[in-house]
C-alpha cells in the first residue's frame, strides 16, 4: 500500500471519527449545547462591535465578548465532557494534517546547467538572523556561489545590478519577500535564473514556489543541480511584487510607526478608522464583474489565493496562470430605525490580467508587506512567465495547494479515490 493511500485513509478515518463524536456530543448535550452556541454567536457579535469602535464602546464590547466566551467555556466544563471536545479537535486537526500529506506534490523539474558565477544576496537580520544562524555565506561558498551581505543603508537594486555588471549569471536572495521582489525583478528583466532562499520571517513566496521553508541551506542547491520553471510576477504602477498588494485595513496598519513591534495591537487600533461606524466613506473605486463599484479594502495578488478553509488555505495553487487574484470588500450603509447607520460588508473575488483602482487622494498600500503610498490611479497587471526560477531537487517544486480541490466535497471525493487505489 502506497504512502499517499495510507495518508488518505488516515485523513478519512480521522474526519469520520471527529464528525461522529461531534454529533454524539451535540445530541447528549441538547439543549445545553444551544446555549453554548448562542453564547459564542453573541460573543462574536460583541467582539466585532468592539473592535470597530474607540474608547469606552470598544472596552465594553470586548468585555461582553470575553464574558460570553467564558460563559460558553463554563457550560462545557460543567457538562464534564472537555476531554471529548479535545478529542474532536485533535481528530479534526489530524485529519487535515494527513490530508495535506496525501495531497503533497513533488514536481520533478528538468535539470539544467548551473549558472555561471551565481551570486547570493543575503540580509543578516531577516527572519531573526537565519542567514547567520545557518552559516549561509559559508554554505554558499562551498557550492561556488558568491555571497554578498546587505548592510543597513545599502541599495539592494544597485548591489544586484553591480554584481551583474561583474558577470553574475544567476541571482539568489535570502531575505524577506520585499527583497525577493527586487532581485526577482532584475532577474526577469535580464532573463537570468533566480533562486528564492527562505531566510525571511514568513517566506510566502518560497512556499508557493514549492521551496521547503525548513531547509534554508538546501535551497542553495537550486544553483547546483536544481531544475527550472517559469513563473509570473505582477506590478502596480511599475513596481514589481511577488505576493500581493493590500489596500485598506492592513495597508493602513503597516503605515503606523509601531506596526513592526506590535502588529496585532496596531492592526486592532486601525479597525475603527477603516471599518467603524464613523469611518470615512469608501475612497477606492474600480470596475468589477458587476460594473463600477466602490469599497474599503482590496487585495490584489500575483495569481489567486486559496481562501477557503482546508488543505493549502492561504496559498496560491499555481504561479503561472498569468492572472491577478482580486479580492475586494465593498461597504454599504443602511439606515436604522433610530437614525444610525449600519455598515454592511461584502467580499467579491475574481481574476483578471489587469486591474485599475481610482481614488481621490494618495492611497496607503502594503506591497509584499512593505508600507508605501501610491498615487492614483493604481494600475495593476500580471507579468506572465517572466521569471526563471531554480528549485533544489529535494524540494517539492509545487505549492501545498497544487492539485488540491478547493471545495470540501471535492477534496473528500479525491481522498476517497486515493484511498481506494490498489497497488
Amino acid at each position: 500500500m502506497g504512502g499517499r493511500r495510507l495518508w488518505a485513509l488516515g485523513a478519512l478515518l480521522l474526519a469520520l471519527a471527529a464528525f461522529a463524536l461531534a454529533v454524539a456530543i451535540a445530541i447528549s448535550r441538547f439543549p445545553r449545547g444551544l446555549s453554548v452556541l448562542a453564547c459564542i454567536v453573541v460573543a462574536l457579535a460583541a467582539a466585532w462591535y468592539g473592535v470597530r469602535r474607540h474608547g469606552v464602546a470598544r472596552r465594553v464590547g470586548l468585555a461582553v465578548a470575553a464574558l460570553l466566551f467564558a460563559g460558553a467555556v463554563a457550560l462545557v466544563v460543567v457538562e464534564g465532557k472537555v476531554v471529548a471536545d479535545v478529542v474532536v479537535l485533535v481528530a479534526a486537526l489530524g485529519s487535515l494534517a494527513a490530508a495535506r500529506r496525501a495531497f503533497a506534490a513533488h514536481v520533478h523539474l528538468a535539470r539544467v546547467d548551473p549558472p555561471r558565477h551565481p551570486v547570493l544576496f543575503y540580509n543578516p537580520k531577516s527572519g531573526g538572523g537565519k542567514a547567520e544562524r545557518f552559516h549561509l555565506p559559508d554554505e554558499a561558498r562551498r557550492r561556488g556561489i558568491e555571497p554578498i551581505e546587505l548592510q543597513r543603508g545599502d541599495d539592494l537594486e544597485q548591489l544586484v545590478r553591480d554584481a551583474v555588471k561583474r558577470g553574475a549569471g544567476g541571482l539568489a536572495m535570502a531575505g524577506g519577500d520585499g527583497s525577493q521582489a527586487i532581485v526577482a525583478k532584475i532577474a526577469s528583466q535580464l532573463d537570468l535564473p533566480y533562486a528564492c532562499i527562505p531566510s525571511g520571517t514568513r517566506n510566502h513566496f518560497a512556499l508557493d514556489l514549492g521551496v521547503d521553508r525548513e531547509d534554508v541551506v538546501g535551497a542553495l542547491d537550486a544553483f547546483v543541480d536544481g531544475g527550472e520553471k517559469r513563473v509570473d510576477l505582477a506590478e502596480v504602477n511599475g513596481q514589481v511584487f511577488v505576493n500581493n498588494v493590500s489596500l485598506g485595513l492592513y495597508a493602513e496598519a503597516v503605515q503606523q510607526p509601531g506596526y513592526r513591534d506590535a502588529k496585532l495591537s496596531t492592526l486592532l487600533a486601525t479597525v475603527p478608522e477603516v471599518m467603524g461606524p464613523e469611518a470615512r466613506p469608501p475612497k477606492l473605486g474600480w470596475v468589477g464583474p458587476d460594473g463600477r463599484e466602490a469599497g474599503v479594502a482590496a487585495l490584489v495578488s500575483n495569481n489567486q489565493y486559496r481562501l477557503r478553509p482546508g488543505v493549502g488555505s492561504g496559498t496560491r495553487p499555481r504561479l503561472d496562470h498569468g492572472r491577478l487574484g482580486i479580492a475586494v470588500v465593498n461597504q454599504s450603509s443602511d439606515g436604522g430605525g433610530d437614525g444610525s447607520r449600519r455598515a454592511r460588508l461584502r467580499m467579491e473575488r475574481w481574476t483578471d490580467r489587469r486591474f485599475r483602482i481610482e481614488a481621490q487622494e494618495p492611497v496607503p498600500a502594503g506591497i509584499d508587506g512593505e508600507a508605501v503610498v501610491l498615487d492614483p490611479p493604481l494600475r495593476f497587471r500580471s507579468l506572465r512567465g517572466v521569471l526563471r526560477v531554480r528549485i533544489a531537487p529535494a524540494h517539492p517544486g509545487a505549492s501545498p495547494s497544487a492539485g488540491v480541490p478547493e471545495a470540501p466535497a471535492e477534496a473528500i471525493a479525491a481522498l476517497l479515490r486515493l484511498a481506494l487505489v490498489q497497488g
